[in-house]
Protein backbone atom coordinates (compact mmCIF):
# COMPACT_ATOMS: atom_id res chain seq x y z
CA UNK A 1 0.00 0.00 0.00
CA UNK A 2 1.56 3.33 -1.08
CA UNK A 3 1.36 6.43 1.07
CA UNK A 4 -1.35 8.04 -1.08
CA UNK A 5 -3.64 5.11 -0.37
CA UNK A 6 -2.78 5.21 3.33
CA UNK A 7 -3.64 8.91 3.43
CA UNK A 8 -6.91 8.35 1.59
CA UNK A 9 -7.99 5.61 3.98
CA UNK A 10 -6.84 7.55 7.04
CA UNK A 11 -8.87 10.57 5.98
CA UNK A 12 -11.87 8.22 5.98
CA UNK A 13 -10.96 7.35 9.59
CA UNK A 14 -9.99 3.77 8.84
CA UNK A 15 -8.31 2.82 12.11
CA UNK A 16 -5.49 0.73 10.68
CA UNK A 17 -4.61 3.40 8.12
CA UNK A 18 -4.65 6.12 10.81
CA UNK A 19 -2.25 4.03 12.88
CA UNK A 20 0.11 3.51 9.94
CA UNK A 21 -0.01 7.19 9.04
CA UNK A 22 0.87 8.14 12.61
CA UNK A 23 3.85 5.78 12.52
CA UNK A 24 5.10 7.37 9.29
CA UNK A 25 4.90 10.86 10.78
CA UNK A 26 6.13 9.90 14.26
CA UNK A 27 9.19 8.01 12.97
CA UNK A 28 9.83 10.50 10.16
CA UNK A 29 10.03 7.74 7.60
CA UNK A 30 10.99 8.40 4.01
CA UNK A 31 8.33 10.55 2.37
CA UNK A 32 6.76 11.75 5.62
CA UNK A 33 6.97 15.38 4.47
CA UNK A 34 4.83 14.54 1.41
CA UNK A 35 2.35 12.80 3.71
CA UNK A 36 2.21 15.85 5.96
CA UNK A 37 1.66 18.17 3.02
CA UNK A 38 -1.26 16.00 1.89
CA UNK A 39 -3.08 15.96 5.22
CA UNK A 40 -2.33 19.43 6.57
CA UNK A 41 -5.06 21.27 4.61
CA UNK A 42 -7.58 18.97 6.35
CA UNK A 43 -6.49 20.00 9.86
CA UNK A 44 -7.77 22.75 12.15
CA UNK A 45 -11.24 21.35 12.76
CA UNK A 46 -10.71 19.30 15.92
CA UNK A 47 -10.88 20.73 19.43
CA UNK A 48 -7.50 19.88 20.94
CA UNK A 49 -7.66 19.45 24.73
CA UNK A 50 -4.54 19.04 26.85
CA UNK A 51 -4.79 17.21 30.18
CA UNK A 52 -1.79 17.91 32.36
CA UNK A 53 -0.77 17.81 36.01
CA UNK A 54 1.55 16.01 38.43
CA UNK A 55 1.98 12.23 38.57
CA UNK A 56 -0.72 10.46 40.57
CA UNK A 57 -3.40 13.05 39.89
CA UNK A 58 -5.57 10.62 37.93
CA UNK A 59 -5.02 12.04 34.45
CA UNK A 60 -5.40 8.70 32.64
CA UNK A 61 -8.66 7.89 34.41
CA UNK A 62 -9.96 11.38 33.70
CA UNK A 63 -9.07 11.11 29.99
CA UNK A 64 -10.81 7.74 29.83
CA UNK A 65 -14.00 9.20 31.32
CA UNK A 66 -13.81 12.33 29.15
CA UNK A 67 -13.67 10.11 26.07
CA UNK A 68 -16.68 8.14 27.32
CA UNK A 69 -18.62 11.35 27.99
CA UNK A 70 -17.99 12.76 24.52
CA UNK A 71 -18.85 9.41 22.94
CA UNK A 72 -22.18 9.47 24.79
CA UNK A 73 -22.82 12.75 22.97
CA UNK A 74 -22.10 11.16 19.60
CA UNK A 75 -18.66 12.74 19.19
CA UNK A 76 -15.45 11.02 18.07
CA UNK A 77 -12.28 11.21 20.16
CA UNK A 78 -8.59 10.73 19.41
CA UNK A 79 -6.34 10.25 22.45
CA UNK A 80 -2.59 10.89 22.48
CA UNK A 81 -1.12 9.53 25.71
CA UNK A 82 2.49 10.60 26.21
CA UNK A 83 4.36 8.28 28.58
CA UNK A 84 7.90 7.90 29.89
CA UNK A 85 10.19 6.10 27.46
CA UNK A 86 11.52 2.62 28.21
CA UNK A 87 15.35 2.68 28.37
CA UNK A 88 15.34 -0.82 26.83
CA UNK A 89 12.83 -0.67 23.97
CA UNK A 90 12.51 3.08 23.38
CA UNK A 91 8.74 2.68 23.50
CA UNK A 92 6.16 4.03 25.93
CA UNK A 93 6.41 2.43 29.35
CA UNK A 94 2.65 2.52 29.87
CA UNK A 95 1.77 1.73 26.28
CA UNK A 96 -0.84 -0.85 27.27
CA UNK A 97 -3.12 1.93 28.61
CA UNK A 98 -5.07 -0.53 30.75
CA UNK A 99 -7.48 2.14 31.99
CA UNK A 100 -8.65 2.85 28.44
CA UNK A 101 -9.04 -0.69 27.14
CA UNK A 102 -12.84 -0.49 27.19
CA UNK A 103 -12.60 1.84 24.19
CA UNK A 104 -10.55 -0.64 22.14
CA UNK A 105 -13.57 -1.94 20.21
CA UNK A 106 -15.06 1.50 19.63
CA UNK A 107 -14.21 2.86 16.17
CA UNK A 108 -15.14 6.31 17.45
CA UNK A 109 -12.14 6.36 19.79
CA UNK A 110 -8.51 6.11 18.70
CA UNK A 111 -5.79 5.74 21.34
CA UNK A 112 -2.08 6.21 20.70
CA UNK A 113 0.62 5.91 23.34
CA UNK A 114 3.91 7.68 22.69
CA UNK A 115 7.21 7.71 24.52
CA UNK A 116 8.87 11.05 25.22
CA UNK A 117 12.16 9.73 23.80
CA UNK A 118 14.04 12.06 26.10
CA UNK A 119 12.11 15.18 25.08
CA UNK A 120 11.34 17.52 27.97
CA UNK A 121 8.16 19.54 28.51
CA UNK A 122 5.75 16.65 29.10
CA UNK A 123 5.30 15.85 25.39
CA UNK A 124 7.03 13.88 22.67
CA UNK A 125 8.69 15.79 19.85
CA UNK A 126 6.29 14.06 17.42
CA UNK A 127 3.12 14.88 19.41
CA UNK A 128 2.17 17.77 17.15
CA UNK A 129 2.30 15.56 14.07
CA UNK A 130 0.16 12.88 15.69
CA UNK A 131 -2.42 15.50 16.68
CA UNK A 132 -2.54 16.72 13.07
CA UNK A 133 -3.10 13.18 11.76
CA UNK A 134 -6.03 12.64 14.14
CA UNK A 135 -7.40 16.08 13.31
CA UNK A 136 -7.22 15.39 9.57
CA UNK A 137 -8.82 11.97 10.10
CA UNK A 138 -11.93 13.75 11.33
CA UNK A 139 -11.95 13.17 15.08
CA UNK A 140 -14.05 15.84 16.78
CA UNK A 141 -11.81 16.00 19.85
CA UNK A 142 -8.13 15.22 20.24
CA UNK A 143 -7.20 14.77 23.90
CA UNK A 144 -3.52 14.89 24.84
CA UNK A 145 -2.44 13.46 28.18
CA UNK A 146 1.03 14.69 29.12
CA UNK A 147 3.62 12.49 30.74
CA UNK A 148 3.13 13.82 34.27
CA UNK A 149 6.51 15.39 34.97
CA UNK A 150 5.03 18.20 37.04
CA UNK A 151 6.56 21.64 36.77
CA UNK A 152 8.01 21.40 33.25
CA UNK A 153 4.77 20.57 31.43
CA UNK A 154 4.16 24.04 30.05
CA UNK A 155 4.77 22.94 26.45
CA UNK A 156 1.19 21.66 26.22
CA UNK A 157 0.00 25.29 26.18
CA UNK A 158 1.57 25.79 22.75
CA UNK A 159 -0.25 22.79 21.29
CA UNK A 160 -3.72 22.56 22.86
CA UNK A 161 -6.72 24.83 22.30
CA UNK A 162 -7.84 24.16 25.88
CA UNK A 163 -5.60 23.11 28.76
CA UNK A 164 -7.14 21.35 31.76
CA UNK A 165 -4.77 21.41 34.73
CA UNK A 166 -5.39 18.53 37.15
CA UNK A 167 -4.45 18.64 40.81
CA UNK A 168 -5.19 16.25 43.66
CA UNK A 169 -4.99 16.59 47.45
CA UNK A 170 -2.32 14.82 49.42
CA UNK A 171 0.71 14.96 47.13
CA UNK A 172 2.92 16.50 49.78
CA UNK A 173 3.45 19.86 48.13
CA UNK A 174 -0.16 21.03 48.33
CA UNK A 175 -0.12 23.22 45.27
CA UNK A 176 2.96 22.22 43.33
CA UNK A 177 1.25 23.16 40.05
CA UNK A 178 1.52 26.83 41.04
CA UNK A 179 5.29 26.69 40.74
CA UNK A 180 7.35 27.54 37.69
CA UNK A 181 4.50 29.32 35.93
CA UNK A 182 2.49 26.14 35.35
CA UNK A 183 -0.63 27.79 36.79
CA UNK A 184 -0.57 30.28 33.94
CA UNK A 185 -1.30 27.65 31.30
CA UNK A 186 -4.57 26.38 32.80
CA UNK A 187 -7.87 27.23 31.08
CA UNK A 188 -9.82 24.80 33.27
CA UNK A 189 -8.73 23.62 36.74
CA UNK A 190 -9.73 20.17 37.93
CA UNK A 191 -9.26 19.03 41.53
CA UNK A 192 -9.59 15.27 41.22
CA UNK A 193 -10.21 12.70 43.98
CA UNK A 194 -12.39 15.20 45.81
CA UNK A 195 -13.21 12.67 48.54
CA UNK A 196 -9.68 13.02 49.93
CA UNK A 197 -8.92 15.20 52.95
CA UNK A 198 -7.57 18.61 52.02
CA UNK A 199 -9.55 19.13 48.84
CA UNK A 200 -10.96 22.47 49.99
CA UNK A 201 -7.46 23.68 50.79
CA UNK A 202 -6.27 22.85 47.26
CA UNK A 203 -9.31 24.61 45.77
CA UNK A 204 -8.67 27.66 47.98
CA UNK A 205 -5.02 27.85 46.96
CA UNK A 206 -5.85 27.60 43.26
CA UNK A 207 -8.50 30.27 43.73
CA UNK A 208 -6.02 32.52 45.54
CA UNK A 209 -3.50 32.13 42.72
CA UNK A 210 -6.16 32.97 40.13
CA UNK A 211 -7.31 35.92 42.23
CA UNK A 212 -3.78 37.31 42.18
CA UNK A 213 -3.72 36.94 38.41
CA UNK A 214 -7.19 38.47 38.07
CA UNK A 215 -8.56 35.31 36.47
CA UNK A 216 -10.85 33.83 39.11
CA UNK A 217 -14.34 32.93 37.86
CA UNK A 218 -16.04 32.56 41.24
CA UNK A 219 -17.07 28.93 40.60
CA UNK A 220 -15.31 26.35 42.73
CA UNK A 221 -18.01 24.16 44.23
CA UNK A 222 -18.49 20.40 44.01
CA UNK A 223 -19.24 18.80 40.68
CA UNK A 224 -23.03 18.43 40.69
CA UNK A 225 -25.72 19.14 38.11
CA UNK A 226 -26.28 22.53 39.72
CA UNK A 227 -22.54 23.24 39.69
CA UNK A 228 -22.39 22.24 36.03
CA UNK A 229 -25.18 24.70 35.27
CA UNK A 230 -23.30 27.37 37.22
CA UNK A 231 -20.13 26.67 35.26
CA UNK A 232 -22.03 26.89 31.97
CA UNK A 233 -23.68 30.16 33.02
CA UNK A 234 -20.28 31.55 34.05
CA UNK A 235 -18.82 30.51 30.72
CA UNK A 236 -21.72 32.13 28.83
CA UNK A 237 -21.14 35.37 30.71
CA UNK A 238 -17.42 35.12 29.92
CA UNK A 239 -18.21 34.77 26.22
CA UNK A 240 -20.46 37.82 26.34
CA UNK A 241 -17.72 39.81 28.04
CA UNK A 242 -15.04 38.51 25.66
CA UNK A 243 -13.10 37.18 28.63
CA UNK A 244 -12.43 33.73 30.01
CA UNK A 245 -12.22 33.09 33.75
CA UNK A 246 -10.93 29.56 34.45
CA UNK A 247 -13.41 27.53 36.50
CA UNK A 248 -12.23 25.31 39.38
CA UNK A 249 -14.02 21.97 39.22
CA UNK A 250 -14.01 19.03 41.60
CA UNK A 251 -14.22 15.49 40.28
CA UNK A 252 -14.12 11.83 41.14
CA UNK A 253 -12.77 10.52 37.85
CA UNK A 254 -12.90 6.92 39.04
CA UNK A 255 -16.69 7.05 39.30
CA UNK A 256 -17.16 9.65 36.56
CA UNK A 257 -18.57 12.25 38.94
CA UNK A 258 -17.96 15.75 37.62
CA UNK A 259 -16.57 14.64 34.24
CA UNK A 260 -19.56 16.02 32.34
CA UNK A 261 -18.88 19.38 33.95
CA UNK A 262 -15.26 19.26 32.80
CA UNK A 263 -16.40 18.58 29.23
CA UNK A 264 -18.89 21.45 29.44
CA UNK A 265 -16.16 23.79 30.66
CA UNK A 266 -13.79 22.74 27.85
CA UNK A 267 -16.51 23.29 25.25
CA UNK A 268 -17.40 26.66 26.77
CA UNK A 269 -13.75 27.70 26.65
CA UNK A 270 -13.61 26.80 22.95
CA UNK A 271 -16.74 28.86 22.28
CA UNK A 272 -15.15 31.78 24.11
CA UNK A 273 -11.98 31.47 22.00
CA UNK A 274 -14.01 31.52 18.80
CA UNK A 275 -16.20 34.44 19.90
CA UNK A 276 -13.22 36.47 21.04
CA UNK A 277 -11.19 35.59 17.91
CA UNK A 278 -8.55 34.26 20.31
CA UNK A 279 -8.49 30.83 18.67
CA UNK A 280 -6.76 32.27 15.61
CA UNK A 281 -4.10 33.88 17.81
CA UNK A 282 -3.59 30.70 19.84
CA UNK A 283 -3.18 28.58 16.73
CA UNK A 284 -0.86 31.18 15.21
CA UNK A 285 1.40 30.82 18.25
CA UNK A 286 1.41 27.06 17.77
CA UNK A 287 2.27 27.46 14.07
CA UNK A 288 5.07 29.90 14.87
CA UNK A 289 6.52 27.63 17.56
CA UNK A 290 6.32 24.58 15.30
CA UNK A 291 7.91 26.40 12.37
CA UNK A 292 10.81 27.61 14.52
CA UNK A 293 11.41 24.10 15.87
CA UNK A 294 11.43 22.58 12.41
CA UNK A 295 13.77 25.28 11.10
CA UNK A 296 16.10 24.69 14.07
CA UNK A 297 16.11 20.94 13.42
CA UNK A 298 16.87 21.46 9.74
CA UNK A 299 19.72 23.85 10.54
CA UNK A 300 21.32 21.44 12.99
CA UNK A 301 20.82 18.55 10.59
CA UNK A 302 22.55 20.65 7.94
CA UNK A 303 25.45 21.27 10.31
CA UNK A 304 25.86 17.56 10.87
CA UNK A 305 25.64 16.74 7.16
CA UNK A 306 28.04 19.43 5.92
CA UNK A 307 31.65 18.54 6.70
CA UNK A 308 32.94 22.10 6.23
CA UNK A 309 30.36 23.65 8.56
CA UNK A 310 30.73 20.86 11.11
CA UNK A 311 34.50 21.33 11.08
CA UNK A 312 34.11 25.07 11.63
CA UNK A 313 31.71 24.42 14.53
CA UNK A 314 34.17 22.05 16.16
CA UNK A 315 36.98 24.56 15.65
CA UNK A 316 34.95 27.26 17.38
CA UNK A 317 34.12 24.84 20.18
CA UNK A 318 37.84 24.22 20.75
CA UNK A 319 38.47 27.97 20.91
CA UNK A 320 35.73 28.29 23.54
CA UNK A 321 37.21 25.36 25.50
CA UNK A 322 40.66 27.03 25.44
CA UNK A 323 39.03 30.32 26.57
CA UNK A 324 40.21 32.08 23.42
CA UNK A 325 36.68 33.32 22.72
CA UNK A 326 33.44 33.27 24.70
CA UNK A 327 30.47 31.04 23.75
CA UNK A 328 28.34 33.95 22.53
CA UNK A 329 31.07 35.12 20.16
CA UNK A 330 31.40 31.54 18.88
CA UNK A 331 27.64 31.34 18.41
CA UNK A 332 27.61 34.57 16.43
CA UNK A 333 30.46 33.36 14.23
CA UNK A 334 28.70 30.07 13.59
CA UNK A 335 25.45 31.83 12.79
CA UNK A 336 27.23 34.03 10.24
CA UNK A 337 28.70 30.92 8.66
CA UNK A 338 25.34 29.14 8.48
CA UNK A 339 23.21 32.01 7.13
CA UNK A 340 25.83 33.40 4.72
Amino acid sequence: MDWQEIVSRALSREVRAVSRLISIVEDRRAGFEDVYAAIYPRTGRAHVIGITGPPGSGKSTLVDKIAAEYRSRGKTVGIVAVDPTSPFTGGALLGDRLRMQRHSLDNGVFIRSMGTRGHLGGLSRATSGVVDVLDAAGYDYVVIETVGVGQSEVEIASLADTVALVQVPGLGDDIQVIKAGVMEIGDVFVVNKKDRPGVERVVAEIRMSLDLAGKYSGHHGPATAMAAATATATATAAIAANAWHPPILQTMAESGEGVAEVCEACDAHMRCLVTDNALVERRFRRARSETMKIASDLIWRGLADDARTLGAAEGLAWKVARREIDPYAAGRDLRELVVS
